[in-house]
């Protein structure tokens, strides 16, 4: 199977800097965050290489990884990858809105 080409939306890289953010706030360190930064970044690449390996939402083209403690949220519109969320699986699920970010 092809690699997919993996693109970010604007709010997956917010809520992936705010939960970095925490980490350094709170452990007074970078360390940390460079760890979950690089599992991340790591998921992703996984998901590029085989796109399907994350659990179906209740939306067609929107699946979920999940990887410790977050979801990587995404979409496979076409052939590339569209990071829409990286979801703290501690927080309340019912804040979690997952929709469609291609229109």
């Amino acid at each position: 199977m092809a690699k997919f080409k993996i693109e970010w939306s604007i709010e997956a890289r917010l809520d992936l800097l705010d939960i970095l953010d925490f980490y350094v706030i709170r452990k007074k360190s970078a360390a940390y965050s460079k760890k979950l930064n690089s599992k991340i970044y790591n998921s992703t690449k996984l998901i590029a290489k085989q796109p399907y390996i994350g659990t179906q939402t209740g939306i067609d083209t929107v699946r979920a990884l999940v990887t410790g403690d977050y979801q990587i949220i995404y979409e496979i519109p076409g052939n590339k990858i569209m990071i829409s969320m990286i979801w703290d699986c501690h927080r309340d699920p019912e804040d979690k809105i997952i929709d469609s970010r291609e229109k």
